[in-house]
């Protein structure tokens, strides 16, 4: 009798409890059906929950899901399952599915068929992702019927966290035909998420607005956070860190708000329009951070719930800063305000489900993450109408402003030009005071000196040369930014112009205890047709160069020749030093303008740094180029290169022998007091009588009142003009007329070539070189050619 009333009094509630399914139940959600107990010591054992003393404390759950919020309890489920096949002999494999992956402790016991129970299964996100019975995501335990066999389950759960529990008992089959669509529907909201990350960061790449840049890194935090809630991350990313995939829940949650409050403040500028919402989106920037390290530092419990109460004030905050940005006028806004609401509608519905006011189906379970996936969809639908309408607000300010650069423009161009003929009248100034230096210390140079007096001048001399060369590559330079410079062919003489070289960079050889050397290749013609000038300006600067980074070894100029079928000649100039050299230096760089291989203030070499640019330049001007190659501490090598004419050698004609200077007279023109008082003193140095004109008139009429040896012209503007007038004159159609000019640059000689100059000398003269020209045409037997320099 007594097991009898005992049998009535525990079984009877118990078989009118059980839950009866058969072998065509797919799904069968538990959550009305199952009975909660409360265990607020968590001392309760399985021995405990299914004893008659703790039966009447059991209550019959009445929602879907279990939600008993953050709660220290833990909490016993039990769930009567009767199986009931229509066919006994159907084979059918039942699973037991909780599909809330945060729980921190999950036991399931099962009857063990001696009238006791067994632990079945022990799992949680506390312990290490290969606990689990089956590797998934949610929680998934095996649970065997017999036909008509009747059981009683028991869960308990416990958690630092909430205590959700949707449990639904599956058949396998079901389970696994469900799975392709959630998992397609999983991977299409990750895919959404990690396609905006990429996208927005190319975008960032490309423009580098900061407000991108917040955005990755939220889509990142936020992402992240969602494969953390689902489980996804602790099955994929961290399986073996229990510890860490509790305390990545806040912390993801507190870097979502962080970087979600930056962005926010930055794509709605709420620092113009409103100020006490920056200021709050600034405390919940700090608020993030402190959530992030108390993540790491205290127990996830409370981290958990500050980060859930931080999450609550962001997305209000977050919603009013739109509201207000789209009330301000801000067109962006209503985006901004379009993908906050489809994350909190997802919240709202995931939560009502949870809440169990709605049916625990897909929608409702994944809402919170599909709203995410469509709020980032949406956020950079915003950010690129951002960058329209900041598209639109740039064209109307370079409009605007390309209106006033026209202006400025036409200023700055009109500046340049100032700037351009300034430098030209400086330079060209300069030379005047400068050849008369020079050519004084020229003159001194043929007076016997004492040691100290001769080292004076020849320092002066040397430091003259230097920065008329200086001037010389700065007025150079102005011509050809103005694209006043052309190529100008004359006839000149190739052993003239290296002859010229020698005596002018012999004393930087001496004087340095320099090897220096000029080499001709013995078939080369002497009379050639190019321009001169330029490749002599070309070659000065490299061999300046070549001095200038040499301090032991040698300097050589070796020159060849390649004759082409057309009677053209290809000749190659090669600069070689045994120098500094340099490396890693490539022709855009070592050829820019005012570019110094040492450019600091307390540089070892002199020098503007435009001296390579302007050879160049002119080479290029020349249809020619320059190539070099050089080794750190052995040296460099510069190679010139370009195309000339070989021009037949004139006919031998007949002179006075043994001639004197004291028995020839020249004729000096030039308007310039300062440099009639140095030509006149090298003239009468070397013995020649000499007569001074001041204009071109007063030597025309010189020229028909006496006669003369030879003509000493100054070219000015109009000096090749006078040239032609002189040739004109009776008796002076062979008269040696010998040139002075500041460059052999002229477009006038074009005009009187066939009847030209004899000789063209550069200022400042130098006395050799003015000694060899008047010897060659006024006191040697013979003259063969006509060579200039």
């Amino acid at each position: 009798m007594r097991y009898l009333l005992m049998f009535l009094l525990c079984g009877l509630p118990m078989l009118a409890g059980a839950v009866e399914f058969n072998e065509t139940t797919r799904s069968l959600p538990l959550g009305r059906v199952m009975q909660v107990l409360e265990d607020p010591s968590g001392s309760v054992t399985i021995a405990d929950a299914r004893s008659a003393a703790l039966a009447s404390r059991y209550t019959r759950h009445d929602k879907d899901t279990l939600n008993a919020g953050y709660s220290r309890s833990a909490f016993w489920l039990k769930v009567d399952l009767h199986y009931l096949p229509k066919d006994p002999q159907a084979q059918r494999t039942w699973l037991l599915e909780l599909a809330y992956p945060p729980l921190d402790h999950l036991e399931l016991y099962v009857p063990d068929g001696a009238g006791g129970y067994r632990l079945a299964g022990r799992t949680g996100d506390a312990l290490p992702f290969a606990s689990r019975e089956i590797h998934q995501n949610n929680y998934l335990f095996n649970v065997d019927f017999k036909a008509g066999e009747q059981k009683t389950l028991y869960l308990r759960l416990q958690s630092e966290g909430s205590i959700q529990a949707p449990l639904t008992l599956w058949s396998s089959t079901a389970y696994l035909e469900d799975q392709p669509l959630r998992l397609y529907v999983l991977g299409l909201i990750y895919g959404v998420l990690l396609g905006m990350l990429v996208y927005n960061l190319f975008i960032y790449l490309s423009v580098r607005d900061t407000s991108y840049l917040y955005y990755i890194f939220y889509i990142a935090s936020f992402g992240m956070y969602q494969l953390s809630v689902n489980g996804a991350a602790v099955e994929y990313f961290w399986p073996d860190n229990p510890w860490w995939a509790n305390a990545a829940t806040p912390f993801l949650i507190g870097a979502s708000a962080l970087f979600g409050s930056l962005f926010a403040r930055s794509f709605l500028h709420t620092a113009l329009y409103s100020r006490w919402l920056d200021r709050l989106l600034l405390m919940l920037v700090g608020t993030g951070a402190v959530v992030m390290l108390l993540s790491l530092m205290t127990s996830y419990a409370l981290a958990l719930r500050l980060a859930t109460a931080l999450a609550l004030v962001f997305t209000v905050t977050i919603f009013v800063a739109g509201i207000k940005a789209w009330c301000c006028g801000q067109r962006v806004a209503r985006y901004f305000i379009i993908a906050w609401s489809a994350f909190l509608i997802g919240g709202v519905v995931n939560t009502m489900m949870v809440l169990g006011y709605l049916p625990n189906v897909f929608l409702t379970m994944y809402s919170s993450q599909i709203g995410s996936a469509i709020e980032v969809a949406l956020l950079s639908l915003a950010l690129a109408d951002r960058i329209n309408a900041m598209r639109e607000q740039q064209a109307q300010i370079l409009f605007d402003a390309s209106q006033k650069l026209e202006v400025l423009n036409q200023q700055l161009a009109h500046s340049n030009q100032l700037k351009d003929e300034f430098l030209a009248t400086l330079t060209h100034e300069l030379r005047t005071p400068m050849n008369g230096v020079i050519g004084s210390l020229e003159l001194m140079q043929t007076v016997p000196l004492a040691g100290d007096l001769a080292q004076y001048q020849h320092t002066a001399a040397g430091s003259a040369r230097d920065m008329m060369r200086m001037v010389n590559g700065i007025l150079t330079l102005t011509e050809l930014q103005a694209g006043r410079l052309s190529a100008q062919a004359q006839v000149f003489s190739l052993r003239g112009v290296l002859d010229t070289l020698r005596q002018q960079f012999q004393g930087n050889a001496q004087g340095k205890g320099l090897e220096f050397s000029i080499d001709v290749a013995g078939q080369l013609p002497d009379r050639l047709e190019g321009d001169a000038g330029k490749l002599m300006q070309c070659l000065e600067c490299l061999l300046d160069n070549a001095f200038k980074f040499t301090h032991e070894g040698a300097v050589r100029l070796r020159v060849v020749g390649v004759p082409r079928p057309d009677g053209h000649l290809d000749l190659t100039f090669i600069v070689t030093d045994s120098g500094i050299g340099f490396a890693h230096l490539d022709e855009a760089t070592l050829y820019q303008r005012f570019f110094q291989v040492d450019g600091s203030t307390t540089r070892e070499y002199g020098g503007l740094g435009i001296g390579l640019a302007i050879c160049r330049q002119l080479i290029e001007l020349l249809g020619g180029r320059l190539t070099h190659h050089s080794e750190p501490r052995k040296g460099s090598r510069f190679q010139l290169e370009v195309a000339v004419i070989a021009v037949p050698p004139e006919p031998a004609r007949a002179v006075e022998l043994h001639r004197a200077p004291q028995d020839c007279t020249v004729l000096l023109v030039d308007e310039n007091n300062v440099t009639q008082l140095v030509l006149r003193g090298m003239l009468l140095k070397l013995g020649y009588r000499v007569k001074v004109a001041d204009s071109g008139p007063v030597a025309l009429s010189m020229l028909q009142a006496g006669a003369f040896d030879a003509v000493l012209l100054d070219v000015p503007e109009d000096g090749f003009s006078l040239c032609c007038q002189i040739r004109a004159l009776p008796g002076c159609a062979e008269l040696p007329v010998i040139a002075l000019s500041d460059s052999l640059q002229g477009g006038a000689r074009q005009h009187c070539h066939g009847i030209g100059l004899s000789e063209q000398l550069l200022k400042p003269v130098r006395f050799e070189l003015l000694q060899a020209v008047l010897q060659r045409r006024l006191l040697c037997p013979l003259e063969g050619e006509s060579a200039g320099s």
